[in-house]
């Protein structure tokens, strides 16, 4: 069954118009309740560290589940048949629940910090912080850009309006509320946003697979499968979905200034209740969303034009009637905007605290109401660079794919940083360095083809997959167990892995730049004599509103 055969609908201007202010509405409606007439900078970064289960958990879920996320399930759905969707959404789950150890580590020596960039400037220097800073700021610009080609994708699917008109119409929504409160804007609309957007899920995943025949679909359209996509143990779906999405979304939890927003946001003793929250939230919602790209490759559909972005609007006009369609429109806003508004807090925090109060001002002399502004304009000049970016209509997935591995660059750094006591500044800088130089020409196929770099790749790569196994263990087990179950997978894989995953680019990309980084990190670091204090990142990191007062009194306000 063709897509020529399937009647789809659109939504009439006047009823997207009408939803657009209802949602948008509503939200900067919430952004102006909460605002303060004096707003504060700190509050604007991290809401003053003492946020709640509830709207902690609902915007860890909110911020991890994205309309790019949903999207990219569906894709993996439809590219690599049942198990795509399990691969994308259960390992994103479980990396959620990765970050929580670390997390808490991170917030013991640094209990008032607003970004991890700004912690690294206090443990190592300006190299390091600028370097964790930069690929931030990469990272959520990519991740800007690709919810607005979702929301663009999706105003063009379902109204009489066009793709630029969609994404103008998304960006400005969120910059309108965000701009207003920051951070505290982002985790409170994030309660709302998750609400509808879990509420929605439940009901329009079910509609659509009996719309779409029931369970009789998956015997109607087997012909329409290879047999990788049919299995659900696909050697194809695990080595370019699952593996690389493992390594990837790793890098995510400990790179993303999103996510430790809400680290150094929350209440330090809800941070496991939150995360495991979190964790079951996101992969139930992702998983149940990518199984439309399931049943669409069942069904035979063609993606509308040719782009796989089109999948799920496509899927909802074909099989949901104008009340669900609203209820699927007001979903896919809600993943959106809670993503949207949380890399513009991101992007800003960066810039007030890492760029001008540690850089520019220095900490000490950084004026409140100027951060306040360069938070402001900020979050205005990223808008205008993510709406050009998304002009180009670029594949989500693999925009997700290659900024993940690019902080595989920064993983190991990172997280001995926390720990190791001799981990240097240069060792930080160069580590990272060296495996971004070997991560591009690996990821982007620019080595040329020769036996003996192959088989450095696939060397370098077996070493990736102890690292990526060994720090995940690090976090719940500690060192030795860290180090034994990391040794035994890279043992265990290396008769299985060396000859062939070469020719899998995005994967091994991405376990090189773990590899490099680790090595090199470890080779510059372990002859160091000198045993940093962590107690010192806790005094070099302070409060910039009340940075006068605690120059009278060492003891911080509560």
């Amino acid at each position: 069954m063709g897509t020529e055969s399937m009647a789809s609908q659109q939504l009439s201007a006047p009823v997207i118009i009408f939803l657009l202010v209802l949602f948008f509405g509503g939200t900067l409606f919430m952004s102006v309740m909460i605002g303060k007439k004096k707003e504060n900078a700190d509050g604007y970064m991290n809401a003053g560290q003492n946020i709640g289960f509830g709207i902690a958990a609902t915007s860890m879920t909110a911020t991890w589940i994205w309309a790019s996320s949903m999207y990219a399930s569906a894709t993996a759905g439809y590219t690599y048949g049942i198990s795509g969707p399990i691969h994308y959404g259960l390992w994103g789950a479980l990396m959620i629940l990765f970050i929580y150890p670390f997390g808490r580590r991170i917030r013991a020596v640094a209990p008032r910090a607003h970004t991890l960039a700004e912690v690294m400037h206090a443990r190592h220097g300006r190299s390091s912080q600028l370097m964790l800073a930069g690929s931030n700021v990469l990272g959520s610009l990519i991740s800007l850009t690709s919810n607005f080609i979702a929301g663009g994708a999706l105003v063009a699917m379902l109204s009489p309006f066009n793709f630029t008109q969609g994404i103008l119409v998304m960006a400005a929504g969120v910059l309108l509320y965000t701009l207003w409160s920051g951070f505290r804007a982002s985790v409170l609309t994030d309660f709302a946003q998750a609400v509808a957007m879990l509420g929605a899920v439940a009901v329009i995943i079910p509609v659509v697979f009996f719309a779409a025949g029931g369970p009789g679909m998956f015997e109607a359209g087997a012909q329409n499968l290879t047999p990788q996509q049919s299995s659900f143990f696909s050697s194809d779906a695990f080595l370019n979905q699952g593996a690389p999405y493992i390594a990837a979304v790793l890098a995510y939890a400990i790179g993303n200034q999103t996510i430790a927003q809400r680290l150094f946001a929350v209440r330090e003793d809800l941070i496991k209740p939150t995360f495991i929250t979190a964790t079951i939230g996101y992969g139930a919602t992702v998983i149940g969303i990518g199984m439309l790209g399931v049943m669409a490759l069942y069904l035979g559909m063609e993606p509308m034009g040719g782009d796989v972005n089109n999948l799920i609007p496509q899927i909802a006009t074909t099989f949901l009637g104008p009340i669900l369609l609203c209820v699927f429109f007001i979903m896919i806003i809600g993943a959106l905007a809670s993503t949207a508004d949380s890399d513009l807090s991101a992007l800003s925090s960066i810039m007030m605290a890492d760029v001008y109060g540690q850089n520019v001002a220095g900490r000490k002399k950084a004026n409140p109401k100027t951060m306040l502004f360069v938070g402001r304009v900020t979050m205005v000049v990223a808008t205008g660079a993510a709406l050009y970016f998304a002009s180009g209509q670029m594949n989500i997935l693999d925009l997700l794919v290659f900024v993940g591995a690019m902080w595989g660059a920064l993983v190991f750094p990172v997280i001995a940083s926390f720990y190791w006591g001799k981990v240097t500044n240069a060792a930080f800088t160069v580590a990272t360095l060296a495996a971004l130089a070997l991560f591009i020409p690996v990821r982007f196929e620019m080595l040329p083809d020769n036996i003996a770099i192959d088989l450095g790749v696939d060397v370098l790569s077996v070493l990736g997959i102890g690292v990526v196994l060994g720090l995940m263990a690090f976090g719940f087990f500690g060192l030795k167990p860290a180090l034994w179950i990391g040794s035994i997978a890279a043992v265990v894989s290396a008769p299985f892995a060396i000859g062939f995953l070469h020719d899998y680019h995005v994967l091994s990309g991405s376990l090189v730049a773990y590899s490099v980084s680790t090595v090199v990190c470890y080779l510059m670091s372990f002859r160091n004599k000198k045993d940093f204090d962590f107690a010192l990142i806790d005094q070099r990191i302070g409060e910039f509103d009340r940075e006068e007062s605690s120059d009278e009194d060492p003891t911080p306000a509560h």
